[in-house]
Protein backbone atom coordinates (compact mmCIF):
# COMPACT_ATOMS: atom_id res chain seq x y z
CA UNK A 1 0.00 0.00 0.00
CA UNK A 2 1.35 3.63 -0.80
CA UNK A 3 1.55 6.67 1.63
CA UNK A 4 -0.05 9.88 0.60
CA UNK A 5 2.84 12.46 0.21
CA UNK A 6 2.22 15.84 1.63
CA UNK A 7 3.96 18.56 0.20
CA UNK A 8 4.42 21.44 2.75
CA UNK A 9 3.05 21.24 6.08
CA UNK A 10 2.34 17.84 7.44
CA UNK A 11 -1.19 17.68 8.10
CA UNK A 12 -1.47 15.64 10.84
CA UNK A 13 0.36 18.38 13.14
CA UNK A 14 -2.13 20.84 11.89
CA UNK A 15 -5.20 21.75 13.75
CA UNK A 16 -8.64 20.03 12.36
CA UNK A 17 -10.45 22.95 10.49
CA UNK A 18 -13.83 22.01 12.03
CA UNK A 19 -12.22 22.11 15.12
CA UNK A 20 -10.87 25.35 14.62
CA UNK A 21 -14.34 27.00 13.56
CA UNK A 22 -16.09 25.08 16.73
CA UNK A 23 -13.62 27.07 18.84
CA UNK A 24 -13.89 30.50 16.61
CA UNK A 25 -17.95 30.28 17.44
CA UNK A 26 -16.74 30.05 21.04
CA UNK A 27 -15.06 33.49 20.35
CA UNK A 28 -11.42 32.01 20.59
CA UNK A 29 -8.95 34.45 18.75
CA UNK A 30 -6.39 32.27 18.43
CA UNK A 31 -8.68 29.91 16.86
CA UNK A 32 -9.90 32.36 14.18
CA UNK A 33 -5.94 33.69 13.46
CA UNK A 34 -5.43 29.85 13.10
CA UNK A 35 -8.50 29.83 10.79
CA UNK A 36 -7.28 33.00 8.79
CA UNK A 37 -4.14 31.60 7.68
CA UNK A 38 -5.37 28.32 6.19
CA UNK A 39 -8.49 29.64 4.31
CA UNK A 40 -7.19 33.47 3.82
CA UNK A 41 -5.58 32.29 -0.38
CA UNK A 42 -8.48 29.97 -0.89
CA UNK A 43 -10.80 32.61 -0.05
CA UNK A 44 -9.08 35.21 -1.80
CA UNK A 45 -8.74 32.88 -5.24
CA UNK A 46 -12.80 32.73 -5.19
CA UNK A 47 -12.81 35.81 -4.75
CA UNK A 48 -10.56 37.16 -7.38
CA UNK A 49 -12.06 34.18 -10.14
CA UNK A 50 -15.88 36.15 -9.71
CA UNK A 51 -13.94 39.69 -9.62
CA UNK A 52 -10.88 40.10 -11.54
CA UNK A 53 -9.85 42.97 -9.71
CA UNK A 54 -6.92 42.43 -7.43
CA UNK A 55 -8.23 45.15 -4.78
CA UNK A 56 -11.79 44.74 -4.60
CA UNK A 57 -10.82 41.15 -4.17
CA UNK A 58 -8.93 41.53 -0.88
CA UNK A 59 -11.60 43.90 0.44
CA UNK A 60 -14.00 41.65 -0.49
CA UNK A 61 -11.80 38.56 1.16
CA UNK A 62 -11.73 40.61 4.23
CA UNK A 63 -15.22 40.46 4.84
CA UNK A 64 -15.60 37.55 4.00
CA UNK A 65 -13.03 36.72 7.05
CA UNK A 66 -14.89 39.17 9.04
CA UNK A 67 -18.54 37.25 8.70
CA UNK A 68 -16.63 34.07 9.28
CA UNK A 69 -15.81 35.25 12.57
CA UNK A 70 -19.31 36.88 13.11
CA UNK A 71 -21.19 33.97 11.90
CA UNK A 72 -18.91 30.85 13.11
CA UNK A 73 -21.98 29.71 15.65
CA UNK A 74 -23.62 28.76 12.46
CA UNK A 75 -21.81 26.63 10.87
CA UNK A 76 -23.05 23.26 10.83
CA UNK A 77 -20.66 20.35 9.99
CA UNK A 78 -23.39 17.97 9.14
CA UNK A 79 -23.78 20.03 6.25
CA UNK A 80 -20.11 19.88 4.76
CA UNK A 81 -16.95 20.89 5.44
CA UNK A 82 -15.72 24.03 7.06
CA UNK A 83 -13.77 25.01 4.21
CA UNK A 84 -16.66 24.75 1.55
CA UNK A 85 -18.81 26.77 3.98
CA UNK A 86 -16.06 29.17 3.85
CA UNK A 87 -15.49 29.09 0.14
CA UNK A 88 -19.22 29.45 -0.45
CA UNK A 89 -19.33 32.45 1.93
CA UNK A 90 -16.86 33.76 -0.56
CA UNK A 91 -18.19 33.25 -3.66
CA UNK A 92 -21.52 34.89 -2.42
CA UNK A 93 -20.31 38.09 -1.28
CA UNK A 94 -18.10 38.49 -4.41
CA UNK A 95 -21.36 37.80 -6.77
CA UNK A 96 -22.82 40.13 -4.41
CA UNK A 97 -20.38 42.72 -5.04
CA UNK A 98 -20.51 42.51 -9.23
CA UNK A 99 -23.97 42.91 -8.91
CA UNK A 100 -23.88 45.84 -6.96
CA UNK A 101 -20.96 47.08 -9.13
CA UNK A 102 -23.60 46.29 -12.44
CA UNK A 103 -26.64 48.26 -10.06
CA UNK A 104 -24.29 51.63 -9.53
CA UNK A 105 -23.24 51.28 -12.88
CA UNK A 106 -26.41 51.28 -14.03
CA UNK A 107 -28.31 53.55 -11.81
CA UNK A 108 -25.23 55.79 -12.91
CA UNK A 109 -25.78 55.47 -16.34
CA UNK A 110 -29.71 55.76 -16.19
CA UNK A 111 -29.01 59.09 -14.21
CA UNK A 112 -26.41 60.62 -16.45
CA UNK A 113 -28.99 59.97 -19.63
CA UNK A 114 -31.90 61.95 -17.81
CA UNK A 115 -29.44 65.13 -17.34
CA UNK A 116 -29.13 64.77 -21.20
CA UNK A 117 -32.52 64.65 -21.60
CA UNK A 118 -34.59 67.57 -21.79
CA UNK A 119 -37.81 67.25 -19.76
CA UNK A 120 -40.74 65.90 -21.67
CA UNK A 121 -43.00 69.06 -20.55
CA UNK A 122 -40.10 71.69 -21.75
CA UNK A 123 -40.09 69.26 -25.44
CA UNK A 124 -44.04 69.36 -25.89
CA UNK A 125 -44.16 72.94 -24.78
CA UNK A 126 -41.62 73.84 -27.23
CA UNK A 127 -43.52 71.90 -29.84
CA UNK A 128 -46.95 73.73 -29.09
CA UNK A 129 -45.23 77.16 -29.06
CA UNK A 130 -43.56 76.69 -32.58
CA UNK A 131 -47.34 75.55 -34.02
CA UNK A 132 -48.99 78.19 -32.52
CA UNK A 133 -46.47 80.62 -33.95
CA UNK A 134 -47.26 79.26 -37.42
CA UNK A 135 -51.01 79.34 -37.22
CA UNK A 136 -50.69 82.87 -35.49
CA UNK A 137 -48.62 83.78 -38.63
CA UNK A 138 -50.87 82.14 -41.05
CA UNK A 139 -54.01 83.70 -39.50
CA UNK A 140 -52.13 87.16 -40.36
CA UNK A 141 -52.04 86.70 -43.42
CA UNK A 142 -55.32 86.92 -43.79
CA UNK A 143 -55.90 90.29 -42.67
CA UNK A 144 -56.14 93.23 -45.14
CA UNK A 145 -52.85 95.12 -45.50
CA UNK A 146 -53.90 98.06 -42.51
CA UNK A 147 -55.30 95.45 -40.23
CA UNK A 148 -52.55 93.35 -39.97
CA UNK A 149 -49.74 96.67 -40.31
CA UNK A 150 -52.23 97.56 -37.10
CA UNK A 151 -52.03 94.32 -34.87
CA UNK A 152 -48.22 94.39 -35.82
CA UNK A 153 -47.81 97.73 -34.29
CA UNK A 154 -49.79 97.55 -31.08
CA UNK A 155 -49.71 93.52 -30.37
CA UNK A 156 -45.25 92.74 -31.36
CA UNK A 157 -43.66 95.94 -30.98
CA UNK A 158 -46.14 97.30 -27.91
CA UNK A 159 -47.07 100.65 -29.66
CA UNK A 160 -50.57 102.91 -28.40
CA UNK A 161 -53.02 102.98 -30.20
CA UNK A 162 -52.09 106.80 -30.72
CA UNK A 163 -48.50 105.72 -32.11
CA UNK A 164 -49.81 103.44 -34.16
CA UNK A 165 -51.93 106.06 -35.95
CA UNK A 166 -49.01 108.11 -36.07
CA UNK A 167 -47.17 105.58 -37.57
CA UNK A 168 -49.56 104.59 -40.34
CA UNK A 169 -50.60 108.68 -40.53
CA UNK A 170 -53.98 107.39 -39.97
CA UNK A 171 -56.82 109.21 -37.79
CA UNK A 172 -57.47 107.53 -34.21
CA UNK A 173 -60.84 106.14 -34.80
CA UNK A 174 -59.83 104.39 -37.97
CA UNK A 175 -56.84 102.21 -35.78
CA UNK A 176 -58.63 101.75 -33.48
CA UNK A 177 -61.81 100.18 -35.86
CA UNK A 178 -58.83 98.54 -37.76
CA UNK A 179 -57.42 96.77 -34.69
CA UNK A 180 -60.65 95.50 -33.47
CA UNK A 181 -61.81 93.97 -36.74
CA UNK A 182 -58.25 92.47 -37.11
CA UNK A 183 -58.50 90.95 -34.00
CA UNK A 184 -62.36 89.42 -34.35
CA UNK A 185 -61.13 88.10 -37.88
CA UNK A 186 -57.78 86.57 -35.73
CA UNK A 187 -59.94 84.80 -33.29
CA UNK A 188 -62.21 83.51 -35.53
CA UNK A 189 -59.26 82.53 -37.63
CA UNK A 190 -57.56 80.85 -34.43
CA UNK A 191 -60.63 79.41 -33.11
CA UNK A 192 -60.97 81.41 -29.96
CA UNK A 193 -64.19 81.38 -28.42
CA UNK A 194 -64.92 84.45 -26.45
Amino acid sequence: MKEAVHIGRNPSTEPDLEELVGRVALGDEPAFASVYDAVVNPVLGVVRAVLRDQAQSEEVAQEVLVEVWRTAPRYRSDRGTAINWILTLAHRRAVDRVRHVEAVAARDHKAALLEHTPEYDEVTEQVEARLEREQVRRCLRTLTEIQRQAVTLAYYRGLTYRQVAESLALPLGTVKTRLRDGLIRLRDCLGVTA
